[in-house]
């Protein structure tokens, strides 16, 4: 149920601040380019996944395997720091108090499931707390 809650979360901060809400935009051109980056990096953790691995939800789907190749090697989150990418290029593109309060708001959605997916997959697989120490978050080498 936490992992439908917090999905549910996060799907509804991203319509948030997509809403065009008759904003101008104040800097298109760097947000497009911070967006795609976003795109980019969730690509390359899709890319990494077996068919039927990859789940939008923070659970532990039966039968799934630990991804510890390409981006993987570098940081445990991929997917969650390619939302959190993507969506900081929408609050720069709009760059209102509005966009901004929604991003935080949609930072601490991520942080939590990322923190509840965690807690799941250290019960699930020893693997996972050797994993874990050998690679970060979101930022190679810093956390």
């Amino acid at each position: 149920m936490i992992s439908r809650i917090l999905v549910g979360l996060q799907f509804f901060f991203i319509f948030l601040m997509i809403l065009p809400l008759d904003t101008q935009t104040q800097h298109p051109y760097v947000g497009v380019f911070i967006t795609l980056v976003g795109v980019g990096i969730g690509l390359l953790g899709i890319y990494e996944h077996k068919s039927g691995n990859f789940n939008i939800r923070p659970t532990i789907k039966e039968n799934c395997e630990l991804v510890t190749t390409g981006i993987y090697a570098y940081i445990r989150h991929p997917m969650y720091l390619s939302v959190l990418v993507a969506m900081f290029g929408v609050a720069v593109i709009y760059f209102t108090y509005y966009e901004f309060a929604v991003y935080v708001l949609l930072f601490v959605t991520m942080f939590i499931k990322m923190f509840y997916e965690e807690s799941l997959w250290k019960c699930h697989t020893p693997a996972y707390i050797e994993y874990m120490k050998k690679t970060k978050r979101f930022l190679p080498f810093v956390f």
